[in-house]
């Protein structure tokens, strides 16, 4: 016990650092690695996120007790939260706002009975899992707050339609950008407020994990709203 004390006396600068650390990833910023393809074609396997855990509410440490409110989460945002099927992290976009009337057929959306645009930009090979390559087509998808990329896989329909759903209080719809290779609110259900752990802002620094490891100096700090 003494060799203990000892110890901790001559290092407890250290340690306080350590104790503020955790504080501040558990209560203020947060990074989140990324090592699923859900979110492409805007997030990549090897990209590390930026987290604002202050974004919507101040929470005790630790836990997902909210103390304060402080902003609404808005559709189009990109968020970490706790699944509620298993508890694991997840990185989705929120696409139904408590409220909203949402529904998807043929893989396009429908919000509050508006028909979401959906405007191709490209193609792009898209690994999926298990091994398989499927030729992604990316599209613009503009509702009615903002345009963000997406994108299909040619051959694959993973939960093309469901709906309409009504978002209770305090419950949100998330979906990947990977529309056809994400285990979103179509698998897990919607999202409560308290689940969530933040939003993602932008992408600190990425390495292709899924090649040959190098760093992708191109993302280092790159927005995730564009």
């Amino acid at each position: 016990m003494r060799r203990l004390a000892v110890l901790l006396r001559q290092n407890r600068g250290f340690l306080v650092l350590l104790l503020g650390f955790g504080l501040i990833r558990t209560a203020v910023a947060d990074y989140n690695p990324i090592p699923s393809g859900s979110m492409h074609p805007n997030i990549l396997e090897g990209d590390v996120v930026l987290v604002n855990r202050l974004a919507y509410s101040v929470k005790v440490p630790l836990t997902d007790i909210i103390v304060a409110r402080l902003a609404e989460p808005g559709r189009g945002d990109i968020v970490t939260f706790t699944s509620p099927q298993d508890g694991r992290r997840l990185i989705k976009r929120i696409i139904g706002l408590p409220g909203d009337r949402i529904a998807m057929h043929d893989k396009r959306l429908t919000i509050n009975g508006e028909a979401v645009s959906y405007v191709p930009v490209g193609q792009d090979a898209d690994l999926e899992t298990g091994g398989r390559t499927f030729r992604a087509q990316q599209l613009m998808e503009t509702a009615d707050t903002g345009s963000h990329r997406i994108q299909w896989l040619d051959g694959v329909r993973n939960a093309a339609d469901f709906g309409p759903v009504v978002i209770p209080e305090d419950r949100y719809l998330m979906l990947g950008d990977n529309r056809d290779n994400s285990a979103d609110s179509r698998y897990i259900g919607l999202v409560s407020r308290e689940r969530l752990t933040g939003r993602a802002e932008r992408i600190l620094v990425s390495v292709d994990m899924t090649g040959n490891w190098l760093p992708r100096f191109a993302r280092f700090g790159q927005s995730l709203y564009r």
